[in-house]
């Protein structure tokens, strides 16, 4: 206790002799100094020991008031802005290595602030400052990489061969004086690089794959694939050997050799399911591609099926490439297995829905959208679903009621917005085969209120300005609106032959004939004759323009593709032009 006694009585003899000494001047100096040494002191604590960072850069900020030339201060301040505020943070740290350029871990930090702000002009002379000062390769590293970046190439593998002079062979300085060599079409030095490399670590397949990389790159292919064959042999499981591979083979366009090593690929558990996928849709990307390779790609689609059975990506991706092939049964019977996969999966009871609802099966579309809606009650495109089979069995009520069910589970406005144009498009339906008239008004005026809830939803809905469009046209009713519709439809697509062919159709009942004529005989051009309601419009616009020959071949052309006879028939014993049935 004595001792302790004593050491505070001589530290305060100490402070004494401070505090009497020296000028005026001097001992406001001296407690300026101080202070800024408590500040900082004081911030070092809370931001080491209570991790107060806003406490730490007030005490710090203090300690600069009290000393502008308070070195460490602006030190510490760098180290809490650079990720905060990069302007300030490099400020900071200029300042600090200003203030003491000798100290090293101000000229650390002060670099590294100008790498993160991408000022590598005035990295430059900092980092040759440090890898001539310090014993560190990392210095020689970065300041390569600053030659590099700021396009002195020539500079960087100067820097990199002194290194080596220095420190010896170092496997990542050899890899970047290799890059840089080869960048530089120093390809011969690059390679004997690599060769000295390789007699050092014999067995190590990364030295062998670089120097098959930098072969290929000079055009020797024959001592290329010697190169890659030796990195087989060490180990044939590489993923680096096989990736670098497989683009030797793409880039000779030796596609056959390339799926193999892509197959290899496929067969490592290193490589991620995320790159095997996105390597899978390059390779069927292209058709012809496709098509000449269709085996090989089929094996990889199966090892990937037999990889991963139950991964969405993949069963999704496998029943693409059957669907791609024209197996559409085994892509069903596919999705139809891993309905009871856990957890149940919406989406494969979507695609199936789809393809039996294509293959006409109503029976089939029923059964999995019961099975569907049992597991994901709330999802409003299997009530949408529910609504489109009932529709096509003409059970337009039950239609009705399953798509407003849906309109509760629907959460976008452009979903409500289709919902609400199927249930237009029923009504419409309903009124076309009602044997009641004024029931078939009802029904209309019904679809017309469903299609303005639609569009209040979504005002560029095409398939609903479509549909609304044509049926106006069919009752020759709100004519100037149809054709706005109509119009409006083709401003927000591009040459569809059915939305031309409703467009023509509007201006064929205003009486626009020959507008009517040209925009139809175009749709028909884009659509290659198939459509056979086009060629029968496009004979009564024919007709009505007293151009007789022209619209009875036009319409015994659509006859011989299988138009309805009686229809048909109907034309030909008359002049007058008679409208179609309803677009669905």
């Amino acid at each position: 206790m004595k001792r302790y006694v004593a050491f505070w009585l001589t530290l305060l003899l100490f402070s004494s002799a401070f505090a009497t000494g020296g000028s005026e001047e001097q001992r406001a100096s001296w407690a300026d100094s101080l202070r800024s040494f408590h500040h900082y002191t004081e911030g070092v604590k809370a931001f080491s020991i209570t991790r107060d960072s806003t406490q730490a850069k007030r005490l710090f900020r203090a300690a600069i008031e009290a000393d502008s030339t308070y070195a460490p201060a602006y030190y510490s301040l760098a180290l809490n802005h650079l990720y905060d505020s990069l302007e300030e943070g490099v400020s900071l740290a200029e300042t600090a290595y200003r203030l003491d350029s000798t100290n090293k871990w101000y000229q650390r930090l002060y670099g590294q602030s100008l790498l993160m702000a991408d000022r590598y002009q005035e990295a430059i002379p900092l980092f040759r400052r440090l890898h001539t000062a310090e014993n560190d390769p990392d210095h020689y590293r970065i300041l390569a990489a600053l030659y590099e970046r700021t396009g002195q190439p020539y500079s960087a593998i100067v820097v990199l061969d002194s290194a080596e002079v220095r420190f010896g062979r170092i496997p990542l300085l050899m890899r970047m004086k290799r890059q840089l060599l080869a960048a530089t079409q120093q390809t011969d030095r690059a390679i004997e690089e690599a060769k000295i490399l390789i007699e050092s670590e014999p067995y190590e397949v990364e030295h062998h794959t670089v120097l098959a990389e930098l072969y290929a790159l000079s055009g020797r292919d024959s001592l290329a694939r010697e190169a890659y064959g030796k990195a087989m042999e060490i180990d044939s499981t590489d993923i680096n050997t096989l990736m670098s591979l497989s683009d030797f083979f793409n880039q000779r366009r030796d596609y056959r050799s390339m799926l193999w090593a892509t197959r290899r690929l496929f067969a490592l558990d290193a490589m991620p399911l995320e790159a095997k996928i996105r390597h899978f849709e390059i390779c069927t990307s292209d058709i012809g591609f496709y098509r000449d390779n269709y085996f090989q790609i089929n094996d990889l689609a199966s090892l990937l099926a037999i990889r991963y059975p139950t991964d969405p990506r993949v069963v999704k991706l496998y029943a693409d490439h059957l669907i791609a092939s024209g197996e559409l049964e085994q892509a069903l019977a596919h999705y139809k297995l891993h309905t009871a996969d856990t957890p149940p999966q919406e989406e494969y009871f979507l695609v199936i829905i789809d393809i039996e609802s294509y293959l006409e099966r109503p029976d089939s579309v029923q059964r999995y959208v019961d099975r569907a809606l049992a597991l994901f009650p709330e999802k409003a495109e299997l009530h949408l679903a529910e609504g489109n089979v009932l529709y096509r069995q003409d059970r337009f009520p039950e239609a009705i009621r399953s798509y407003k069910n849906s309109l509760g589970h629907a959460a976008t406005d452009s979903l409500r917005s289709v919902i609400w144009g199927q249930i237009g498009d029923v009504y419409h339906r309903q009124a076309e085969v009602s044997k009641s008239s004024s029931k078939a008004r009802k029904w209309r005026r019904e679809s017309y209120a469903a299609y303005e809830k639609a569009l209040s939803y979504n005002p560029d809905n095409v398939m609903v300005l479509n549909n609304w469009s044509y049926f106006l046209s069919l009752e020759e009713e709100q004519l100037e609106r149809a054709l706005q519709m109509s119009e409006r439809v083709a401003a927000l697509t591009s040459n569809n032959p059915t939305y031309m062919d409703t467009h023509a159709w509007v201006l064929f009942k205003m009486g626009r004939l020959e507008e009517a004529r040209q925009l139809l005989r175009k749709a028909i051009a884009l659509d290659g004759q198939k459509s056979l309601e086009l060629l029968v419009h496009y004979g009564d616009i024919l007709d009505a323009l007293g151009e007789r020959f022209m619209a009875e071949t036009y319409w015994k052309r659509a006859l011989e593709k299988g138009y309805d006879k009686a229809e048909i028939e109907k034309r030909l014993n008359t002049t007058t032009p008679t409208t179609q049935p309803s677009k669905q």
